[in-house]
């Protein structure tokens, strides 16, 4: 005699599985927006803080002082070269540096670099040793203008999206080139 079997049980089993990881990847995802739209409304901050800067001075004190506190960061540090010479600008103040060495560093870079590391880019100068999580920034300008690095630093290792992370930190460092070449080609406008 022929037996029927139930099919019922199981599927309604795996139809409950199936909804249990949907709505884990919709709250993923839920989370995911959420952190982007935080990371976005940081890097317009910044922007806006350093657009309304009214001297190099002041724009190198927004980078390095106030940038780290909108952007819940650690360290901020900016290195460029201005024609024959090298600085560097960190939370410290502004340093010389060979000139060689920062165009080596810019060589070096192809976009925006994002990584863990288990000691930061030598640009953070004594915080490098701090430094667990690092995005590098390159600042393109035509010459005579400076080129130069952009480094973003945090002391606990994080996980980083570089496709939506590295479009905004591009904008970013493009924004910081665009203000830059405002200051230093007609510092009264």
């Amino acid at each position: 005699m022929a037996r029927v079997i139930s099919f019922e049980e199981h599927a309604v089993a795996r139809l409950r599985e199936r909804l249990g990881a949907a709505q884990e990847a919709n709250e993923d995802l839920l989370a995911f927006a959420r952190g982007h739209s935080g990371a976005v409304a940081s890097i317009h901050s910044a922007v806006l803080a350093a657009i309304e800067a009214d001297s190099v001075e002041s724009l190198l004190h927004v980078i390095t002082q106030e940038w780290p506190l909108i952007l819940g960061l650690d360290a901020v540090a900016l290195a460029l070269v201005v024609g024959e010479q090298g600085f560097r600008a960190d939370g410290n103040g502004v340093q010389h540096v060979e000139p060689q060495l920062l165009v080596r560093a810019i060589e070096q870079v192809d976009g925006v670099v994002m990584r863990t590391v288990s000691r930061g880019h030598p640009m953070f100068g004594p915080a490098c040793d701090l430094i667990r999580a690092e995005a590098i920034i390159p600042i393109h300008c035509e010459p005579p203008l400076p080129v130069g690095l952009l480094a973003l630093g945090q002391r606990s290792e994080q996980s980083l999206d570089a496709r939506h992370g590295s479009e905004l930190l591009m904008f970013l460092g493009r924004s910081l080139a665009a203000i830059m070449r405002r200051w230093l080609v007609d510092p009264r406008t």
